[in-house]
């Protein structure tokens, strides 16, 4: 497809806002259409915050099937799975499990970490052109390892930041103190870590609702409060998309509805492995900046990152595989507040912090699924997991160039659905 068209992009959270603002950068006429009140309401609302591309990484690796067990049975778990008589939840599962391979991992991994890097500077890039704050801060992150075996264990991830030419440092305990000052009055052990510089941090939200207000600027049009209710199919082109302001029409058509979008396509005859994993944050006030992070931190053995936005700590992480709910529970609050008062104590106030939940739409192999479909003007934007944020540039600008009938800056090949179903190329 090319030239000027009309888009409509269903979904206004981060992923759906970006691919709309550069889309209309590009000339086309598009219109947004959520069901919330505003954009960034759902799953973009409280992430953790962090643009990390260098820990851009699949859930499914090679010991995930050794740990899992073990996660599941701690006290404070990092993953918990709620069983379901749920088909897409076990097909899902053993999607994921044949991805648990050194070699799969290695090229989901490289994969998601071109997409990650190649977004983060065009988040720049964004920023630089257009002034948006978001409380960010570019003083990169942190892994912080508890144990030996976990710092030990960070050569594999090494090996691939070394074959994409990302900077990292290996520090040792006293070299993590010097990058988080904070870690000085830690109650945990911890004996290094893992140090990118060159990651950002930010609010995602107040990211998402500037640059709804920029992409207004330029054109685009915003139904809020507005249900998408199913997409008609007329020989290989969608040729309206069924809402509850009644029938909306257009050229092309971006699904970006996060874990809701396999729902919408199922119809048209699209298997879309996107599967919700709930992800929990809390935001606290910070209460003694010398205590409190710099920038984000990632504590290995609870799989939670802990970030500094402005007078705030966002503390998130965790992965629920509980299908479609959205219940917060008291006990996944009292996981972040352990992380947070184990490395950075008497930092916020977690008496006062907001609890929140959310369903990231994560597919079996990490990678989201951005581009064309069998469909000729109907494209997918989903499936980006933890990482939404982080690939959110990069993502929107694959996805303008492909609509726009040009070739994309980065391999783009690898990142479509076809990579689940050849029929789909």
């Amino acid at each position: 497809m090319s030239g000027t068209q009309r888009v409509i992009v269903l979904g206004g959270g981060v992923i759906g806002v970006t691919t709309a603002y550069y889309l209309a950068l590009s000339g086309h006429e598009v219109t947004v259409v959520d069901r919330q009140p505003a954009v960034a309401l759902e799953t973009s609302f409280a992430n953790a915050g962090e643009v990390s591309p260098g820990y851009a990484a699949p859930w499914a690796s090679p010991d995930v099937p050794r740990k899992a067990p073990k996660w599941l049975l701690m006290e404070h778990a990092p993953l918990i799975l709620r069983p379901k008589l749920d088909a897409a939840m076990v097909r899902w599962l053993l999607q994921m499990a044949r991805n648990c391979t050194s070699a799969r991992y290695a090229q989901n991994k490289a994969r998601m970490v071109r997409l990650a890097e190649y977004s983060r500077d065009h988040l720049m890039s964004l920023r630089d052109a257009t002034g948006i704050a978001y409380d960010q801060r570019t003083q990169g992150t942190l892994q912080v390892f508890r144990t030996q075996a976990q710092l030990d264990a960070v050569a594999k991830d090494v090996e691939v930041l070394q074959a994409g030419g990302v900077a990292f440092e290996v520090l040792d305990r006293a070299g993590c103190i010097a990058a988080e000052p904070g870690l000085a009055h830690a109650h945990a052990t911890f004996v290094g870590g893992l140090r990118l510089p060159n990651d950002e941090t930010g609010d995602c939200f107040k990211f998402t609702t500037e640059l709804a207000k920029r992409a207004q600027a330029v054109g685009v049009t915003f139904l809020f409060s507005t249900r998408v209710q199913g997409l008609d199919r007329v020989g290989r082109q969608v040729v309206r998309v069924r809402t509850s302001r009644g029938d909306l029409q257009a050229d092309a058509y971006v699904v970006a509805l996060g874990s809701y979008s396999p729902c919408l396509v199922r119809p048209l005859g699209l298997r879309l492995p996107v599967y919700p994993v709930k992800g929990y944050s809390i935001t606290a006030p910070v209460v003694a900046p010398d205590r409190a992070p710099e920038s984000t931190l990632l504590d290995e053995s609870y799989k939670i990152a802990i970030t500094r936005l402005g007078d705030r700590i966002r503390v998130g992480g965790m992965a629920e595989i509980s299908g479609f709910d959205h219940a917060l529970d008291p006990r996944r609050r009292r996981t972040l507040e352990c992380s947070l008062g184990s490395l950075f104590p008497g930092a916020g106030d977690t008496g006062e912090a907001s609890f929140w939940a959310g369903l990231r739409p994560m597919t079996p192999d990490g990678t989201p699924v951005v581009g064309s479909t069998p469909i000729e003007n109907l494209f997918l934007n989903t499936g980006h997991g933890t990482l939404g944020w982080t690939m959110a540039c990069g993502s929107g600008r694959v996805l303008d160039a492909i609509i726009s009938g040009l070739i994309p800056e980065i391999d783009a090949s690898d990142l479509g659905l076809s990579r689940y179903d050849p029929g789909a190329r």
